[in-house]
């Protein structure tokens, strides 16, 4: 694998290459590798704007790299939910320290389709089920034994049959900009950009001064 992914590296970074590189396809590459050497390789930074214009970022987990984006879940009333609701716009980053490259992304946002959301809600752990209706994310909590109180309301409610509720869905990021960061000695790193107006167009490819 790392051979393999190096080899394509040396293309991504050949400003004499013409051939075809699809960023989606490289991306897979560099996180299949990661995950080899970091257990959650997944973990990436959410970035969103709220009404006022204040950036906000968090951490969270990529679900599915798909056709069209990157997805994740959340409560859609979450700060982020909210943010994303009002401005449908993110960007995303991701860092492995294991090999000390980094992925930044950014794009629109459009909501998953609801049976999309249902069936991958349906293959968390019970006790992830329980906890989307129990936490009002984002919303101020007096006491811990406050929330385990709603999580035991629920188990009681549900069961193990715990249906998706109507606020929690996934979210996909579709890129207009996905960048390749490598390390490099003396801070002179490799960088290079694919660009395009919207998904549905072509990738246009610029290597970047570090």
């Amino acid at each position: 694998m790392k051979a393999e992914v190096l080899s394509l590296n040396e293309q991504l970074f050949d400003h004499t290459f013409t051939g075809n590189i699809d960023p989606f396809q490289l991306f897979d590459k560099w996180l299949a590798l990661a995950s080899e050497e970091e257990p959650m390789a997944n973990a990436m930074s959410l970035a969103t704007v709220d009404t006022q214009g204040l950036p906000d970022s968090r951490v969270v987990l990529l679900k599915e790299r798909g056709e069209n984006g990157f997805t994740f879940y959340t409560n859609t009333q979450s700060n982020k939910g909210k943010e994303l609701a009002a401005n449908p716009k993110a960007a995303l980053g991701f860092f492995w320290k294991s090999l000390n490259w980094q992925v930044r992304i950014r794009g629109d946002v459009v909501r998953v389709a609801d049976d999309t959301a249902d069936a991958y809600y349906q293959s968390r752990p019970l006790g992830s089920r329980i906890g989307a209706h129990a936490s009002e994310q984002s919303r101020p909590l007096a006491t811990k034994q406050e929330l385990m109180d709603r999580v035991s309301k629920f188990e009681a409610e549900f069961g193990e049959d715990v249906p998706r509720p109507a606020h929690w869905t996934g979210f996909t990021i579709e890129p207009v900009e996905i960048e390749f960061w490598c390390d490099g000695e003396y801070r002179l790193h490799d960088r290079v950009v694919f660009k395009r107006e919207n998904i549905n167009l072509p990738w246009t490819r610029q290597r970047l001064f570090p």
